[in-house]
C-alpha cells in the first residue's frame, strides 16, 4: 500500500489547527485592554496638545 499521498496532505492538514489557535489568541483580553490604555493616553496627550497650543498663541499675542 503507498502511503506518500499522506505527506502530500501533513501540510495543509496541520495548516488548519495553526490557523484557528492564531485567530483565537490573536484576540485577547489583554490585547483590548493594551489598546484601550493606549487610546486613552493619545487623548490625553492631545487634549494637553491643544491647551499648550493654546497658551503659546496667548504668549504669541502679548
Amino acid at each position: 500500500m503507498d502511503l506518500s499521498w499522506l505527506a502530500l496532505l501533513a501540510c495543509p492538514l496541520m495548516m488548519l489547527p495553526m490557523m484557528l489557535l492564531m485567530m483565537k489568541g490573536g484576540h485577547s483580553q489583554k490585547d483590548h485592554s493594551d489598546h484601550q490604555k493606549v487610546s486613552n493616553e493619545l487623548s490625553a496627550l492631545k487634549e494637553q496638545n491643544d491647551l499648550l497650543r493654546e497658551e503659546l498663541q496667548q504668549l504669541k499675542s502679548k
